[in-house]
């Protein structure tokens, strides 16, 4: 829209000319070209404290003790300062403004973790209508726990996992909902997903997606429990189906079984039962009848289910669920795999199967292999139907895909030209999915259609990623060869020397032109540094 680069232009003539409907919120994302960090403090004083991300509406700073014991919660300010010379652009900041306070202001500190207890300081999920966020502490992880009646063997236990859920505003813990010796996989929020106020939690050891809502009272309210048993009265049925035919032995426990944790139900079914669960009994169906109708020709179908179905049946038998999101309000997508896989931090190499799940009917709609052209194409043309919690943050709502940014589409395709191997390429893309809950920042300094930039070493995913010695230059999109601005992590004078290497994080404001580059090394003293519009 804008004909100029000159911001009093662009706002005169936002002033005289109407953006084409449906574009107003991108036009006026263009002023960010004129609104970019111009100005670093390297190395402020600052708390020693790990910090998280800000929240998607800006509203706060999230950040943990070192101890791995408090949350201690921010609201980002703005610098503020007097001078007495009459250009003040020229002089250096004043040694008061170079300091943390000057950009934040504590609101709280809130002891969550107990003694033998940790705050996991990967895991964070915002519920941005409410300003509610969720925490996670959890104990030591063990991996020579003794077998449980239910469990994965082959997953680890942690004794106790306890999510919290604490009001931003003055940090008071409204509930909490704790899982005793299960596995949840807590890094980077993995093993949850936030969609809207409905959460899901997936129980790795137990196999159990666990679904609550989260009330506006600050309530955690257990919706339902999918693994064992798909609807609410299965369990019911079962039992009093024994009862009846007289199979319950009265001198040993239930054979159906619930194990209780913590006020948590694990619903199982007993070791030496023929029954699988009831999810697997859904998948193994769906598999049947898809084989099935593959073939018409009924001479030929027996072959075709044994060399496309039996012949695997142990096979799918023992996927088990790795990761869980929602697409909407009644179906999830899950993602099965085997258990080395489940507790692996890179499943590259390990095959992988995708279902897409209706909690109302309890019935499997579709049913992918990780190698599959034809998922492959729906995350290409409706990749941010994956992204289905960012639809209720206005910010998250302009982060770039491939799905809604031709820049993206143009990387994404040239990665693809350039794979040898496109079955390898499709499974490396697959990767990515279920997609991981808010880790993606909505700040328009990642928007695709405003800035290029070097997504090796920064991006809109939240990441560690190895410190570079250059800066990163953000390009403008508009004029390819203007440099906008650049962040270096380091020292302007470049202390860079031969000790470890370095691990940057940015967290960068959803709508300020302000950002956080944390820079870590081994055995020394983490580095914190501002990066704003002076």
């Amino acid at each position: 829209m804008f004909r100029s680069s000159n911001v009093a232009a662009r706002v005169f003539e936002r002033q005289i000319l109407t953006p084409r409907p449906g574009a107003s919120v991108n036009v006026v994302r263009q002023f960010y070209e004129n609104m970019c960090p111009s100005y670093t403090i390297y190395d402020i004083d600052c708390p020693d404290h790990s910090f998280r991300k800000f929240t998607d509406d800006g509203q706060y700073l999230v950040s943990f003790s070192r101890n791995h014991q408090d949350l201690i919660i921010y609201r980002p300010t703005w610098l503020s300062f007097s001078c007495k010379e009459e250009d003040c652009d020229s002089h250096d900041l004043p040694p008061k403004a170079k300091k943390f306070d000057s950009f934040f202001t504590q609101i709280c500190c809130v002891p969550l973790a107990s003694t033998n207890e940790f705050i996991c300081k990967d895991f964070f999920l915002y519920l941005e209508n409410l300003q509610f966020g969720l925490f996670a502490t959890s104990t030591a992880q063990s991996h020579d726990t003794p077998a449980t009646e239910g469990a994965i063997h082959g997953v680890p236990s942690i004794e106790k996992i306890t999510f919290y859920l604490v009001r931003l505003e003055d940090g008071m813990v409204l509930d909490e909902k704790a899982f005793c010796n299960d596995f949840v996989n807590l890094p980077h929020s993995m093993g949850a997903f936030l969609y809207e106020d409905l959460l899901c939690i997936v129980s790795l050891r137990y196999q159990i997606i666990h679904i609550l809502q989260i009330r506006d009272s600050g309530n955690l309210v257990e919706v339902r429990n999918i693994g064992a048993f798909c609807r609410e009265d299965d369990q019911l049925f079962l039992h009093s189906h024994a009862q009846c035919i007289g199979t319950v032995d009265k001198t040993k426990p239930d054979e159906l079984s619930t194990q209780v944790a913590n006020g948590i139900q694990h619903p199982q079914v007993t070791q030496g039962s023929s029954f699988l669960s009831g999810m697997k009994q859904r998948l193994l169906s769906f598999i049947f009848r898809k084989t099935w109708n593959e073939e018409a020709d009924q001479t030929l179908r027996v072959q075709h289910l044994k060399k496309k179905f039996y012949f695997h049946f142990q096979d799918y038998v023992d996927l088990i669920i790795w990761k869980v999101q929602f697409l909407d309000r009644h179906h999830l997508l899950i993602k099965f795999g085997s258990v080395d896989g489940g507790v692996s931090r890179s499943t590259d190499q390990h095959l992988a199967f995708f279902v897409v799940y209706n909690m109302e009917t309890t019935e499997i709609v579709s049913f992918y292999q990780n190698s599959s052209e034809e998922m492959y194409s729906l995350f290409e043309q409706f990749c941010d139907h994956f992204h289905a919690n960012s639809r209720s943050s206005f910010h998250a709502n302009f982060i770039s895909s491939h799905s809604n940014n031709i820049h993206a589409l143009d990387q994404l395709c040239s990665i693809k030209t350039k794979a040898s191997n496109a079955s390898q390429f499709v499974k490396k893309m697959m990767t990515s999915l279920p997609y991981t809950c808010q880790s993606q920042s909505p700040s328009p300094y990642f928007d695709l259609s405003l800035f290029r930039y070097d997504e090796k070493l920064i991006s809109a995913t939240d990441r560690h990623r190895h410190a570079s010695e250059h800066p990163i230059k953000f390009i403008s999109r508009r004029q390819p060869n203007v440099l906008k601005f650049k962040i270096k992590p380091g020292p302007e004078a470049g202390g860079w020397d031969a000790r470890p290497k370095r691990i940057s994080s940015f967290l960068f404001h959803p709508f300020l032109p302000l950002a956080l580059s944390v820079q870590q090394t081994l055995m020394q003293p983490t580095v914190v540094n501002i990066h704003f519009r002076r």
